[in-house]
């Protein structure tokens, strides 16, 4: 039996969130979004590297048969492709709109 905190979550520790919220809030994305976080997104693609995922249903597929688990990933919001694809829309678009070469 499981005593300690899952993997993930081990490697997500070192994940600094105020270095994170900082690029977030200066790209002014979270203000958007209702269910699904910034946060959340980024949990769902490093877990999607990490397991070599390859597309959003796979990803999708992946993280569903964790849906007991995902709290303790780190995962608050509801996972679907729909809400992938946006959450990652959304990143890209805020990307592209404040870079210097856009």
């Amino acid at each position: 039996m499981n005593q300690g905190k899952l993997v993930f979550a081990q490697i997500m520790v070192h994940l600094p969130l105020t270095t994170f919220k900082r690029c977030v809030s200066r790209y002014g994305v979270e203000p958007k979004v209702k269910h699904f976080s910034c946060l959340d997104q980024h949990l769902c693609m490093a877990f999607a590297q990490l397991a070599w995922r390859e597309s959003l249903r796979d990803i999708e597929a992946c993280l569903q048969t964790h849906r007991t688990k995902l709290y303790h990933l780190g995962i608050r919001g509801n996972v679907a492709r729909n809400t992938l694809a946006n959450a990652t829309q959304r990143a890209i678009g805020a990307s592209t709109a404040t870079s210097p070469n856009a």
